[in-house]
């Protein structure tokens, strides 16, 4: 664990009464967590445009019976190989299936994995959720 350093910082009373009242909501249970968080958000952000290596996950739900889509999106995770750790397979119902794929690496590959895998005729959705390797935070 690293080392704690105390400091202090001067808000408007509005805003800190609707800041304790929002981390209340979300059960934070200090403010020193809850600005820990968003300093960590923050340094997050940084590095998902700042070229650094990130890790994150795509979702994407989509129609099985669509002609070769499984195989397109195989093939797509294929090209993407180098970035793809692991996949998981769900089937929803008889029709839907939901795939996720946990990946690492640029950014700005994983944003165009996920593009790539939205652009197929029978995905109906995909969420691309990135965060960090949490070597820099």
């Amino acid at each position: 664990m690293s080392e704690l350093i105390r400091f202090g910082i001067s808000l408007d009373k509005k805003l800190l009464e609707s800041f304790d009242k929002h981390i209340r909501l979300k059960g934070y249970p200090t403010r020193s967590k809850a600005v820990s968080d968003l300093i960590r958000g923050e340094l997050v952000k940084k590095e998902w445009v700042g070229g650094s290596e990130v890790a994150g996950s795509i979702t994407m739900v989509y129609d099985h019976h669509k002609r070769d889509l499984v195989n397109t999106l195989t093939s797509i995770q294929h090209d993407f190989h180098n970035l793809i750790v692991s996949s998981q397979h769900v089937h929803l119902d008889h029709d839907n299936c939901l795939e996720i794929v946990i990946a690492k690496g640029k950014a700005k590959m994983l944003s165009e994995l996920g593009d790539k895998l939205n652009a197929v005729k029978g995905v109906k959705h995909v969420s691309l959720s990135m965060t960090t390797t949490g070597k820099n935070v």
